[in-house]
């Protein structure tokens, strides 16, 4: 049996058919080759078209049905991962009604804030696990205030997964997983949470039907099939945030074991089995993809908005007409430190462990007469690595204190001196693994579908690739340096 995942991320969809015998992929596709755009209509704002994610899903799946390598008509399940907290809206024909409001946009802060003020802070942490921060439901309510033209038209709002499931489907399911990433839903009691549908004045209708995550959650419909080469009726058994997925993929699924990833966003994901949360909201913990009411599984999270986006904006200006490997060699040249260049890497968006402030992009001790671009692209890595571990202490305060890391071998986690940076200056060790998203989620969908009896039967096979250990290269007094120009930046703010 072969099964299908398909990984919606903010910069390209990445699909994957994996052997569910083996837990191989035998063929992986891309599109498109190029970085998605964003759209910015005002500063802190970030939007991109549903519609341009389904496209480069059926022309994934295409590319991978070329290659030759499997029969399309043998996949027997489907499974989907998605860039979490976007918010997509539907009318009653399935109509998309406006572009998604992704996780970067940080529009909804205020609103969320206020929602936290007023429905009282403790009980918002003890019931949601978070603040509402610039989560869906913020980002719905701004809907309902500055385009109640559109928000009248809404028959179901979504997650980007919900959507593409829709897609492929025609059918709209959520989860207690995708609900509690968009601050839905209320772990004391097990529900909707009326404190925020009561608070924004949202209809309980809006909402789709909540099925667990690995779970049937529609089939393929007969036009989807002859479209994209499969077969009718296949279901649709598994749907998950990216960062859950991620975890997923890692077989990071029981209490204190930990993952992070270093896309165009950076996260550390830690799994808890209590209800636990940040008293300033700086992390924060949902459902993960294997939570029961009888077997509680929380996902701690860390947010870093800007890691691979500021790499990617490193190159582009830098480094143009060179490859990421390129790059990464220039930066592997220059000693540790980048010879005092300090870089703060927060363009892009307001992040949440620093209590939702814009504080953007500073580069600091520039020597023109030192400094080149592969200073940059080091130090580049370095303050990324750097502000890991701002966030790592954090969770470190609210009991999550890991003595071994998980990632998948890729983005950031290919370069060595970002690697060996991460490693150095939060002092874990990391293992690298060969997985990623979209096989993460083809081997949810094998869950989903009942073929392996167990969540560990799906990741019997695997084996880690890499083991990076700290080294006698301490980067404990650039650290320190870089959370002083941090702290006096955001003194200013």
């Amino acid at each position: 049996m072969l099964l299908l995942g398909i990984d919606i991320g903010t910069s390209s969809v990445k699909v994957s058919v994996v052997d569910a015998a083996t837990q191989k992929a035998v063929a992986t596709a891309q599109y498109p080759d190029t970085e998605s755009p964003i759209k910015s209509l005002q500063s802190g704002w970030a939007e991109q078209s549903p519609s341009m994610w389904w496209d480069q899903a059926q022309k994934a799946i295409l590319l991978a049905n070329q290659s030759g390598s499997y029969n399309p008509q043998d996949i027997g399940a489907i499974g989907i991962a998605y860039q979490m907290h976007g918010l997509v809206l539907v009318d009653k024909a399935q109509n998309v009604l406006r572009d998604s409001i992704i996780w970067c946009d940080s529009r909804a802060v205020e609103i969320g804030n206020k929602a936290f003020e007023t429905i009282g802070e403790e009980h918002c942490l003890s019931h949601l696990l978070n603040s509402p921060g610039n989560f869906t439901a913020s980002k719905l309510a701004w809907v309902k205030e500055n385009e109640p033209e559109i928000y009248q038209q809404i028959d179901k709002i979504m997650l980007p997964g919900d959507f593409i499931g829709m897609k492929l489907t025609g059918s709209i399911t959520s989860s207690v997983s995708s609900l509690s990433e968009g601050v839905f839903f209320d772990f004391i009691s097990g529900t909707l949470s009326e404190d925020v549908i009561n608070y924004f004045g949202f209809s309980k209708d809006l909402f789709p039907e909540i099925l667990p995550v690995f779970s049937e959650h529609g089939y393929v419909t007969e036009e989807i099939a002859q479209l994209l080469g499969l077969k009718a009726g296949i279901p649709l058994t598994y749907k998950a945030g990216d960062q859950p997925n991620n975890a997923l993929s890692l077989n990071v699924l029981q209490p204190g074991e930990v993952a992070a990833t270093a896309g165009t966003s950076g996260v550390i994901y830690g799994v808890s089995d209590q209800l636990t949360y940040d008293q300033q909201s700086r992390v924060n913990t949902f459902a993960h993809v294997n939570y029961a009411e009888d077997q509680k599984r929380l996902g701690v999270l860390l947010c870093i908005n800007g890691t691979g986006s500021l790499n990617r904006w490193a190159k582009n200006l830098f480094g143009s007409a060179i490859s990421y490997q390129e790059m990464n060699d220039l930066a592997q040249g220059i000693p540790v430190g980048s010879d005092c260049l300090r870089i703060l890497p927060f363009g892009n968006g307001a992040e949440r462990m620093l209590n939702n402030k814009l504080v953007g992009v500073h580069f600091h001790n520039i020597d023109l007469n030192l400094h080149t671009h592969a200073h940059i692209f080091r130090a580049v890595q370095e303050g990324i690595a750097c502000a890991f571990r701002y966030g790592l202490d954090i969770m470190r305060e609210n009991g999550m204190s890991p003595s071994i890391i998980r990632a998948g071998k890729a983005n950031l986690f290919l370069s060595d001196v970002f690697a060996q940076s991460f490693v150095n200056v939060t002092g874990v060790p990391v293992e690298l693994y060969k997985n990623d998203g979209s096989v993460g989620a083809a081997l949810g969908a094998g869950i989903g579908a009942g073929t392996y009896k167990t969540e560990a039967e799906a990741f019997a096979n695997m084996k880690p690739i890499q083991l990076i250990e700290p080294t006698g290269e301490s980067m404990e007094t650039i650290y320190q340096e870089w959370k002083t120009l941090l702290e006096r930046q955001l003194e200013i703010l």
